[in-house]
């Protein structure tokens, strides 16, 4: 395979927004474009995340829709569906195509435009990212499955929901360094103690919001780097891996094995391990996700990752910073938008541009993306310009 790197990457501010879908889009197209140094007139092919811009915004066919809105006369455009990790499944099918060869220059997008549906409607169109026939017909909801995670969890491993707190404090905290983020705000166990239940242990401040946004990078072969603007971040090694949708047809709901997969893959590819990230940007949809993925990603033994969140480990200062960005919790969660958002963070974060919420020396960088309740994982490795 070609060595690929990232030249370009460009983000809208995510929450609620007064743009539609497609200017969403184009937003953040353009500026990865414009951060490259870029002409559209370079781009071979574009690769779009979207969960279901069909039910939020009733427009589908939207990857040859905002290709034609950037002026990419009739190149290859793609959407990939992939739930939550729709985005992160598009910059896997984008870095495929340059190491196969068959492109030089590739932009990939993940956007979402979620605030225009009532709230009952958008819980119904997520719950079919997951089991319908089975869970969500009956009444299943993703924060009703993630609630359980968090009840197993607690329960094996002996813990209260301070470590939830912990989880939710520090995303909150992190994002009031972030531009980008969907909330500014910063929140204490009190405030979580009075905010609503939503699924028993998870309260409105466990839960990620519903966004609107877009994200976007642009690929290159790594051997034509130099004729871009920025200093190239490398794509060291990528892992996907699946599993059920059912919750019931998965023996222990304290770890995501598609997420375990997934990790090792990507460390066997990119040659390092998790003692090495200096940095990681994981899918906490829910508070509970993110101490799940700490340990699926190998930074802590099982049980361990709650104890890390309560003691500081994942802080931006901490043993191994945790969503700095605010993660989906604060930064926000326009679902096809999060996996290109998360990529986009990383590459801020190892060219020394993230501000108020750097990493100082960061090095290589790991996201973490989730589809459903983690029948889909892709974790990505990135490193700084060598």
């Amino acid at each position: 395979m070609r060595e690929v790197a990232i030249v370009g990457a460009a983000e809208t501010r995510f929450g609620k927004s007064e743009l539609s879908y497609r200017e969403l889009a184009v937003e953040a197209a353009r500026g990865a474009l414009e951060d490259a140094g870029a002409e559209p007139g370079q781009v071979e092919a574009l690769f779009l995340g979207s969960y279901s811009p069909g039910t939020f915004v009733h427009q589908e066919h939207v990857a040859p829709l905002i290709a034609s809105e950037l002026g990419l006369s009739h190149i290859p455009s793609t959407r990939v569906e992939n739930a939550c990790a729709s985005g992160a499944t598009a910059f896997v099918s984008g870095m495929m195509a340059i190491a196969a060869g068959l492109y030089d220059v590739v932009l990939v997008v993940g956007a979402e435009k979620m605030t225009s549906t009532p709230v009952a409607e958008t819980t119904r169109i997520l719950a079919e990212a997951a089991d319908w026939e089975n869970e969500s017909k009956v009444g299943l909801t993703f924060p009703g499955a993630f609630a359980l995670m968090a009840r197993a969890y607690l329960h094996k491993y002996g813990y209260g929901r301070e470590i939830l707190d912990a989880v939710a404090i520090k995303n909150h905290a992190n994002a009031l360094a972030n531009p980008y983020a969907q909330f500014h705000k910063a929140i204490t166990a009190e405030d979580i103690a009075k905010s609503p239940m939503v699924a028993d242990p998870l309260t409105l401040y466990d839960c990620s919001p519903i966004s609107d946004g877009a994200a976007a990078i642009l690929l290159v072969a790594a051997d034509a780097a130099r004729n871009f603007a920025k200093p190239a971040v490398r794509v060291l090694g990528f892992g996907q891996a699946s599993d059920s949708l059912a919750l019931f047809r998965r023996p222990d709901l304290t770890t995501l094995p598609a997420a375990r997969q997934a990790a090792q893959r990507a460390y066997r590819m990119a040659g390092v391990s998790p003692r090495d990230i200096s940095l990681a940007e994981v899918h906490d949809c829910f508070t509970i996700a993110e101490i799940i993925a700490t340990e699926d990603l190998g930074f802590f033994e099982p049980g361990q990752g709650g104890e890390a969140a309560r003691a500081g480990a994942t802080s931006r200062d901490g043993q191994i910073p945790v969503n700095p960005s605010g993660g989906l919790k604060a930064k926000g969660h326009p679902v096809g938008a999060t996996g290109v958002g998360q990529l986009v963070e990383a590459i801020f974060q190892l060219r020394g541009e993230a501000g108020g919420r750097q990493i100082d020396g960061a090095e290589l960088a790991l996201t973490h993306n989730v589809g459903g309740s983690g029948a889909t994982c892709v974790v990505t490795i990135l490193g700084r310009a060598a």
